[in-house]
């Protein structure tokens, strides 16, 4: 081998060894980007799962029945009340479930559904606009579909308020809030032999904040509104500043004052911490 030769082979060597210096840096260079990537992608997903574990949710089961068929004529009252409350509640972060006119098949699954939502960081509230009865020591929301002729009957075709309590609370829901608006007179109650007005008492245990529209035992009438005067009342202070717990006690007393005392809403409360419906508060 000549001189030239031996240059021109060193030469292609020095090339050859610089051209694969080159692509092993691209190569690492590559791989760095994509750990880099990679490990971006992990933090991005953790944050989310983090912030969404952290943040407590808003959840509401609306039922607003008004056309029972053995009603002398339909509780139009309700229907409005629901879905103005409906509408209220998710401009305050609630994610409403609205049902109207519901039939007991209906309000059992509304509650499944509601059920299987509640996490430990849940505020759970209920409204419920129509006819409620009292039997024995529980109140119970009426379906459209009632037929009621006697006391066994209420509790075979109604739903317990105070039953949907105990599952929320058997779901470990972070606060309770329940709004009945159902303390009228009802087309059922001169059926039984013994009967009584109004609403039993619903017990506010374990974090637990209730608004009737009427004391236990006691029936309201429908003004003429478009809304009922517990839900009008509740509406107006819903827009304002404040606890949950103060909003309920401005409803009742508001109702109280303009009424004269005629009709007086009862609130219980066991909440052991501020719970706020706007955006400040949990």
């Amino acid at each position: 081998m000549n001189v030239k030769q031996l240059d021109l082979s060193r030469r292609t060597i020095a090339l050859a060894a610089a051209l694969v210096g080159t692509v092993s840096l691209a190569i690492g260079a590559h791989a760095a980007l994509n750990m880099r990537a990679i490990d971006a992608a992990k933090a991005v997903t953790t944050e989310q799962i983090t912030g969404s574990i952290g943040q407590s949710s808003r959840l509401a089961l609306v039922i607003g029945n008004g056309h029972y068929p053995d009603a002398n004529a339909p509780l139009t009252q309700s229907i409005n009340d629901a879905r103005a409350l409906s509408s209220s509640l998710r401009k305050n972060g609630f994610d409403v479930d609205m049902v109207e006119d519901a039939t007991k098949d209906d309000m059992v699954r509304a509650v499944g559904r509601l059920k299987s939502r509640i996490t430990h960081d849940s505020v759970v509230m209920l409204f419920f606009g129509g006819y409620g009865v009292q039997a024995g020591r529980e109140s119970y929301m009426l379906p459209v579909d009632a037929v009621i002729w006697k006391e066994s009957d209420v509790r075979r075709h109604g739903v317990s308020i105070d039953g949907v309590l105990e599952m929320m609370k058997e779901q470990g829901a972070k606060a309770k809030l329940v709004v009945v608006d159902a303390s009228r007179r009802n087309p059922y109650e001169r059926r039984f032999r013994s009967y009584s007005h109004g609403l039993a008492p619903i017990s506010a245990s374990d974090n637990a904040l209730i608004l009737t529209s009427a004391s236990p035992g006691k029936v309201v009438d429908d003004g003429k509104g478009e809304h009922s005067v517990l839900v009008s009342e509740f509406l107006n202070n819903l827009s304002k500043p404040g606890s949950a717990e103060s909003i309920f006690n401005k409803t009742r007393l508001a109702i109280s004052r303009a009424s004269e005392g005629d009709q007086v809403p009862t609130v219980s409360s066991s909440l052991l911490e501020d719970v706020h419906f706007g955006e400040a508060g949990g």
